[in-house]
């Protein structure tokens, strides 16, 4: 069975309750596996995997950690619970020192322990959450990795800090009512999980940063049994809030 219609099978009902590229451009190697472009079908929502500047801590391709199967998984899902128009091959690698960052409303990065961004990326970076883009940040954990990330995101905004979200957040209740922000904890590295968030000119978050998480990971492996249910069912509910409130705020 295809691991798309194990995800529907393991998933949809838990969350609700409680496959083949087009390939063209090529964006390295990450261990044996080529990491291949998707062309999206022209959907509502397509998920944005950034592409960036690397300091090599994990080889240049720590932004490509979990991909596919990550957004594929969290896409189908997306459909299934929401009124969205998305399918499950509703994502793509986007460049961030391109001007194609401003064609996807909704980007995700991977690693931002590994970013060493060029003077290009981040003035993308900053007119990409200026002209009212929404930034999910993932999969770093750890003193060294939050003060590269940190250091890199002053850089474009010196002028704003990343503020503590507590559960009462709307951006946790946008869709799904969340109760435990810590429900992930015990299954990744670096202790508690802290969720932090950078705010727009409106005050609304623009960019949220899962500190101490790696969504991916459960949006990535829900088919593979190595986490139980109820972590990776809460993960796909915090990715789905972030995909309402990034359309709706």
């Amino acid at each position: 069975m295809p691991r798309i219609k194990i995800i529907a099978l393991l998933v949809s009902v838990s969350i609700l309750t409680g496959s083949l590229f087009v390939y063209g451009q090529r964006f390295g190697r990450f261990g044996r596996t080529y990491i291949d472009q998707n062309d999206p079908p022209a959907t509502e929502l397509i998920i944005a995997r950034w592409k960036f500047g690397g300091n090599g801590r994990f080889g240049n391709m720590g932004w490509s950690h979990n991909y596919p199967y990550s957004e594929q998984h969290i896409a189908q899902l997306i459909s299934e619970a929401t009124a969205v128009d998305v399918n499950y091959m509703s994502y793509r690698i986007v460049e961030l020192g391109t001007d194609d960052v401003f064609d996807y409303p909704f980007a995700y990065v991977s690693e931002p322990g590994e970013m060493a961004l060029t003077r290009v990326e981040v003035e993308n970076l900053r007119q990409f959450i200026d002209r009212g883009g929404f930034l999910l940040i993932d999969d770093f954990d750890g003193p060294d990795q939050f003060a590269t990330m940190r250091d890199q995101f002053r850089r474009a905004f010196p002028d704003r800090e990343f503020v503590s979200l507590t559960i009462s957040h709307p951006i946790f209740h946008a869709f799904f009512d969340l109760e435990d922000l810590n429900v992930m904890a015990p299954y990744v590295p670096g202790g508690n999980s802290a969720y932090l968030g950078m705010l727009n000119d409106q005050g609304d978050v623009a960019v949220i940063a899962c500190y101490n998480n790696d969504l991916a990971n459960f949006w990535d492996w829900i088919d593979e049994a190595r986490y139980p249910l109820r972590p990776s069912t809460e993960a796909f509910r915090m990715g789905i809030n972030f995909v309402i409130y990034s359309m709706t705020h």
